[in-house]
């Protein structure tokens, strides 16, 4: 095509315009940081307008250095590194950006790190997590619903919108959460999210700046709140973050630094969303790249972590928020999504700064042995490689669940699908880290996964409570919530009735409660309290018998203590012969049912009813 002179003027000078134009400093990420972490280093992103054209000085300030400024094809970035000594006093160090017009000065503040031990926590087989979304839980804050300048407000009408819950709503709620007998609490992302109404990102897996909160649930600060209201309860609270991928929206996308700070759509499409592909010993290149460099979805395009001056920011983000925010664990999205060499450098850099901290990855995968693979130190790696992951999202198990209570019973089907599934942790380096669960935001509700039978919904919950790992539970699963009769994701995510100041119902008190609820919420209460001080459950062995006449006996036991545990999922009452289980109640007389509060004697048999659980504390 033949340049006409206006285009060729054009060429000519608008660069010459653009470098005429004086720098600014618009941003500077992050925000601020601490002295006293464990790596000295500290990237600065520093962004505006043809900030490269500037020389980067850094004011005398005892034990911070100005190491290097890295300059990238973008002249709106500059990438300053600081050495910040141990023995660096908090305090205002000062950055002078010299420029041929002036200086532009910016103050970046040395802050002291939190002194208290109640952060950065982790968590484990002795907690019980509650998984909820804040949109959709509680809105203690209406003022809030909508910010001019955001894309969305709020509209209750529409089960894929935006629904107005907020950190002060949750807050509200603590107490609900915690007489449940929950124990940690994990929020899908809070990060902002300003997208257009049409991509539903009310759920938070869209960010568009990874330093701010969305304003929507409420501030930075309202979040530290809250994560501090919930410590003062013994609870601890776990954040969801993403690497893999950010919002449309996000500012970098109108100016990115570099021109491979995301996977080229064009050349890589969507991801394969073939999990199998990272650890397939016969996979292509091609497959692997799809999996990894393909972006999940068209609104959220993919972050390049081979790029180390991303990736760097990725890790700082994250120490940057558990620093500040005191947060005491972090489920990872999309873990195998991202480049694996950097989510193991990722995690390690996570646990040398935090060693009680604990990360689980969502690793969505059909196979125990694919599942495995995430986790640190397994065995079956190629070339040495180690994730250094502590725990991983354990789906092959509840996707077993879901068949255990709805198939007929046979060879490998209904109970027995839970039987193989466990036979198979040897495969596991830590099973008991495995995160478990009967559904999530996801996936479909347990309830209707189970046809909606309360005699089969509290079968999978007592598996949920008595078996190895650590327990994640989906908000509204304790009233036995059934999918809304709605199109699309809305349909999993109900609103809590009573979390609006306008609704005629609260579930938050008994008397709101339907009767189906209040017998859901009374058991819930009861198994999951129970669980609490039930340290046999939390760390001791499990021994398991293979399932017979639809039914599954299996036992926690350690040196104290021994829990029997009978799933009977028969249409009739099964009387179980003991001398089966001689090895795990020899000298045990008896049991108290902590489901019926009963005791019953440990003869020749023991009756089980119908469609029943039973968890039997064992004593002589």
């Amino acid at each position: 095509m033949r340049r006409t002179a206006l285009t060729t003027l054009l060429l000519v000078v608008l660069p010459l315009l653009a470098a005429a134009q004086s720098p600014t400093v618009e941003r500077i990420d992050p925000p601020f940081w601490w002295v006293g972490m464990e790596h000295a280093t500290l990237q600065l992103m520093v962004y505006g307008e043809n900030v490269a054209d500037t020389r980067v000085q850094l004011a005398d300030y005892p034990g911070v250095t100005l190491e290097r400024v890295t300059e990238v094809e973008n002249p709106n970035y500059a990438f300053v590194r600081l050495r910040v000594a141990n023995a660096a006093d908090p305090g205002t160090l000062t950055l002078r950006f010299r420029h041929d017009d002036g200086t532009i000065t910016r103050d970046f503040d040395l802050r002291a790190r939190r002194n208290s031990g109640t952060y950065a926590q982790g968590f484990s087989s002795e907690d019980v997590i509650y998984l909820l979304m804040p949109d959709r839980f509680a809105n203690g804050n209406p003022e809030n619903d909508s910010i001019p300048g955001f894309l969305e407000g709020v509209d209750r009408s529409d089960p894929n919108a935006r629904h107005g819950g907020d950190f002060a709503g949750i807050r509200e709620h603590l107490g609900y959460i915690d007489d449940l007998g929950m124990t940690a609490i994990w929020m899908t992302p809070i990060f902002e999210n300003n997208m257009p109404p049409s991509y539903g990102a009310y759920h938070g897996y869209a960010a568009t700046d990874m330093y701010q909160v969305d304003p929507r649930f409420g501030s930075n600060a309202e979040f530290r709140t809250l994560v501090s209201a919930t410590h003062d309860r013994g609870m601890k609270v776990i954040m969801d973050m993403i690497h893999n991928h950010v919002g449309r929206q996000h500012w970098w996308m109108d100016d990115p630094p570099t021109s491979d700070w995301f996977h080229d759509q064009d050349k890589y499409g969507q991801t394969n969303y073939r999990g199998s592909a990272a650890m397939d010993p016969y996979a292509s290149q091609h497959d692997r790249d799809k999996l990894v460099n393909g972006w999940f979805v068209p609104s959220m395009p993919d972050l390049n972590q081979d790029n180390d001056l991303l990736a760097t920011y990725l890790i700082q983000n994250t120490l940057w928020w558990i620093e500040y925010s005191g947060i005491d664990g972090i489920r990872m999205d999309t873990y195998l999504y991202a480049d694996q060499d950097y989510m193991a450098r990722w995690t390690t850099r996570v646990l040398e700064e935090y060693p009680d901290f604990n990360i689980v990855g969502e690793s969505w995968v059909h196979k125990v042995p694919h599942e495995a693979y995430w986790q640190d130190n397994f065995q079956g790696h190629p070339n040495e490689y180690d994730s250094n992951l502590p725990s991983v999202t354990d789906f092959p198990l509840t996707f077993a669940l879901r068949d255990a209570f709805n198939q007929d019973f046979g060879w490998t089907s209904g109970l027995r699908r839970l039987y193989y599934t466990l036979a198979q942790d040897h495969i596991y380096p830590e099973p008991n880290k495995l995160v478990t669960f009967l559904d999530n935001h996801d996936l479909d509700r347990f309830y209707s996964a189970v046809g909606e039978d309360p005699a089969e919904f509290k079968l999978g919950y007592t598996f949920l409570m008595t078996t190895r790992g650590i327990p994640q539970v989906y908000y509204a699963t304790e009233l036995m919530q059934p999918m809304l009769d709605v199109e699309g994701d809305g349909a999993k995510r109900p609103d809590m009735p009573g979390g609006w100041p306008d609704d005629e119902r609260s579930v938050f008190t008994e008397e709101g409660r339907t009767a189906r609820e209040n017998e859901a919420h009374d058991f819930v209460t009861n198994l999951t309290t129970w669980r609490e001080e039930a340290d046999v459950v939390h760390h001791g062995q499990l021994t398991h018998y293979i399932p017979a006449d639809n039914t599954y006996v299996y036992f926690r036991h350690d040196a104290d203590d021994t829990v029997m545990v009978v799933l009977n999922d028969a249409e009739e009452a099964r009387a179980l012969d003991l001398r089966r289980f001689e090895e795990r109640i020899r000298g045990y007389t008896q049991g108290r049912d902590v489901i019926s509060n009963q005791t019953v004697a440990l003869g020749d048999t023991l009756t089980v009813p119908a469609k029943t659980p039973m968890v039997l504390e064992l004593a002589r």
